[in-house]
């Protein structure tokens, strides 16, 4: 197998496919940025315009506000993550789009979902669940169209 750092075109052992590893990392920080800016733009509407408190969970359960770097930089590393994800899923699992689409899914979903399981006000929560959503959207749909366009056959 090609070194990747030596050659980015990585051919999967056990695909028809090149993964073009260079496409596919340009394209996966890419993605980290426009996250870290949905997470940016998302807190600037809902503490500017709605006057919301967005949180995470704290380490005993209790509610903790965030700051906008904070989380811009998580959306950073999801993005990071995700790509990492399906570059492992393009080299080694069958129908790697479908694992990834079905990965990410569930991990989008909790982070919608955790919210709700505070005892925040229910505006906060909502607030917080469709940033995180957002957020979600945007990795995905562009780790996943990035990654279809760094495999060749």
């Amino acid at each position: 197998m090609t070194d990747p750092m030596v050659n980015p075109s990585v051919r999967s052992p056990s695909r028809d496919w090149t993964v073009d590893a260079g496409k596919l990392w340009t394209g996966g920080l890419l993605a980290g940025v426009v996250a870290a800016g949905v997470a940016i733009v998302g807190l600037l509407i809902a503490r500017g315009v709605f006057d919301l408190r967005i949180f995470v969970r704290g380490e005993h359960g209790g509610v903790v506000s965030q700051s906008t770097w904070w989380y811009a930089i998580v959306s950073f590393g999801t993005a990071v993550g995700a790509t990492a994800l399906l570059h492992l899923l393009l080299l080694t699992a069958p129908s790697p789009f479908r694992f990834f689409h079905w990965i990410v899914g569930l991990a989008v979903a909790v982070a919608a979902i955790v919210p709700f399981t505070t005892s925040a006000t229910l505006a906060n929560k909502i607030g917080t669940a469709a940033i995180n959503l957002a957020i979600g959207i945007a990795v995905v749909s562009i780790v996943s169209g990035v990654g279809r366009s760094a495999v060749s056959q």
